[in-house]
């Protein structure tokens, strides 16, 4: 898990995650086609509520599904500080990183389909805009963009997180944000979290394919699953349809609402908005085989260490998908993402027996314990929903 400072903020994915409440006001349990089992999570209802409880956060949801129990969401605290409008749980939300995951799939249907070589040089596809200051696209692969060892730093890092209301508005060209990458030393890292390479991936999945990669993401998962809450922004700065408010903090208190944002500047890493419900579609399909053939499957979740400063212990990266042990019930893997956006964090994940949740803040976390509560949280879902 990164140190949460606000220096240091970016959609990292960010498996715990969190908020500030000055009351405690909570939206009611949904729940949608239950069965018996699911008429309550207490576990899962008891951490979500102590985010915005014990850890002061603006506001929280989660939905979750069970094989044996159906489905079942609840949300505490406020969806808007100035309203105090309860949270919700069916509401659209920016995902952050949890992008990545959508763009690597294209990535890898564009695989099967021969248009793209994994294991082809950065270079072929983007010739000459991977070069000076020590980096070279001759020597990256597209794999390694996918999975974090192309050895770039992150253009996300290069941002004035003191005085976002300097940038937030504002287009960012891709060009734009790989010079500011390639500005920044070398990591000096074999693996190293960074959505510059997700914004290579996505001009070359332009290169291959003649449309952008909203574009492509739109018509090979958003539409074919019927994701009808999720779409590619561009930049428009509003969210469409109803959303929490985003805040971040000012100080260790105060909080002010950056709901309002331009997402070029994550793009192919981190620009998709959706919900909850959405995420908990994608993921499933994803893992169950109905955007990828078997092996392109099988590489996707080809895993390398990551490194738990930059996300968190025991996490190991895909192909823009994280396996993370479970804790508390017996060891099993969960396979997910999840993101960090000015006002919002999210984390999610599936299980191989079919369990899955998807847990929202709308806050940044103001301690290391708070950014702890939310993996707590998700942890305690994907267990109790057996």
């Amino acid at each position: 898990m990164r140190t949460p400072t606000r220096q240091r903020q970016r959609f990292g994915v960010l498996a715990g995650v969190v908020l500030l409440a000055l009351g405690g006001a909570s939206g009611p349990a949904v729940a949608r086609q239950p069965g018996p089992a699911c008429s309550g999570l207490p576990a899962t209802t008891a951490a979500l509520h102590d985010l915005t409880g014990t850890h002061r956060l603006v506001g929280a949801a989660i939905e979750v599904y069970g094989p044996s129990c159906g489905w079942w969401s609840d949300a505490s605290g406020r969806a808007d500080l100035r309203t105090n409008r309860p949270m919700r749980a069916d509401e659209r939300i920016r995902i952050g990183s949890s992008t990545k995951t959508f763009t690597a799939t294209v990535v890898l249907q564009l695989v099967a389909e021969g248009r793209i070589g994994l294991d082809a040089p950065v270079e072929r596809y983007l010739p000459g805009l991977v070069r000076g200051n020590g980096y070279d696209g001759r020597r990256i692969t597209v794999r390694d963009l996918l999975r974090h060892t192309s050895g770039l730093p992150d253009h996300v890092d290069a941002l004035d997180w003191d005085r976002v209301d300097r940038w937030r508005y504002r287009h960012y060209s891709p060009a734009e944000l790989i010079a500011m990458a390639l500005a920044q030393p070398s990591p000096n890292a074999s693996w190293h979290y960074s959505t510059t390479n997700y914004v290579l991936a996505g001009l070359i999945v332009e290169r291959a394919t003649g449309l952008d990669i909203g574009a492509e993401i739109t018509r090979r998962i958003i539409g074919p699953l019927g994701l009808n809450d999720t779409y590619w922004p561009g930049d428009a700065v509003r969210i469409r349809g109803p959303h929490p408010r985003g805040y971040a903090l000012v100080g260790a208190e105060e909080r002010r609402d950056v709901t309002e944002l331009n997402m070029s500047y994550g793009g192919a890493g981190g620009a998709l908005v959706s919900t909850l419900a959405d995420q908990n579609r994608f993921f499933a399909a994803l893992l169950g085989g109905q955007l990828l053939d078997s092996t392109r499957l099988a590489v996707l979740t080809q895993t390398v260490p990551a490194d738990p400063d930059r996300l968190w212990p025991g996490a190991r990266y895909g192909l823009g998908i994280i396996s993370t042990p479970l804790a508390g019930c017996g060891g099993t893997l969960y396979w997910g993402h999840g993101g960090t956006t000015p006002g919002f964090r999210t984390l999610g994940g599936v299980t191989a027996d079919g369990r899955r949740a998807q847990l929202v803040v709308n806050d940044e976390p103001a301690s290391y314990e708070s950014w702890q509560a939310l993996s707590t949280t998700l942890h305690a879902a994907l267990c109790e929903a057996r």
